[in-house]
């Protein structure tokens, strides 16, 4: 579970990051990026899903699932 959280924080990273160098480079409308990124962050332990988790439960199935949406 531990190899799945740090995948998460690493994409999410990244994204914040690739967000913040093209806006500085190009045009401050790819901070967009950075904003969906933190709202759906601040979201997901509300609605427990996350689409980062979603793809990385789809490709580890062996593992066990991380705010896969259920209740329980």
């Amino acid at each position: 579970m531990k190899k799945k959280v740090r995948m998460h924080d690493g994409i999410c990273g990244a994204a914040y990051m690739v967000s913040v160098i093209l806006a500085a480079t190009s045009s401050t409308q790819w901070l967009w990026i950075a904003g969906i990124v933190a709202g759906l962050q601040i979201i997901s332990p509300l609605t427990r899903f996350c689409p980062v988790y979603f793809v990385l439960n789809k490709m580890m199935p062996d593992t066990e699932p991380i705010q896969d949406g259920s209740r329980g």
